[in-house]
């Protein structure tokens, strides 16, 4: 059997640690949209952004991240103005899981990310706790630019 066109694959087998596929479950538990910790929007977003910050090339930039969470900010300029529509609006809001797992498959976004949000937005159930995922993700993102600023 030829290897032709298989050498990309054998060039960097074992010279790198491997990426982690997800987030632990250790620091996704420390996230509670319902009763944020005092360090829940600090210690612990701070935290993610490291491990999410740690993708390797071009995956996890920035820019990609905060169109998704531009996306939130629509969402959360909704809310404001009709609350009592949030029921409504709550599974286009998890549709979020589906564009981030097509960022995902395009490579623009690794599994780490694709795990945070998946796991906050399993968590959103009212107006309160979609709140505090929007607040979560912007200390997030603050913190993100500075471990991984392109």
């Amino acid at each position: 059997m030829s290897n032709y066109g298989n050498r990309k694959s054998q060039q960097h087998i074992g010279s790198r640690r491997p990426e982690p596929a997800e987030l632990s479950s250790d620091l996704l538990g420390r996230i509670n949209l319902k009763q944020p910790s005092a360090t829940m929007f600090d210690d612990t977003a701070e935290q993610i952004a490291k491990e999410v910050s740690n993708a390797r090339g071009e995956t996890n930039r920035s820019t990609q991240l905060r169109r998704f969470y531009d996306e939130v900010c629509t969402w959360d300029a909704k809310i404001k103005q009709k609350p009592e529509d949030f029921d409504r609006y709550l599974p286009l809001i998890r549709m979020l899981n589906a564009k981030v797992a097509y960022a995902q498959g395009r490579k623009l976004v690794d599994g780490q990310f694709s795990s945070l949000m998946r796991d906050c937005l399993r968590k959103v159930e009212d107006v309160s706790s979609f709140n505090n995922f929007k607040l979560f993700f912007e200390a997030f993102l603050g913190f993100y630019k500075v471990y991984k600023p392109r």
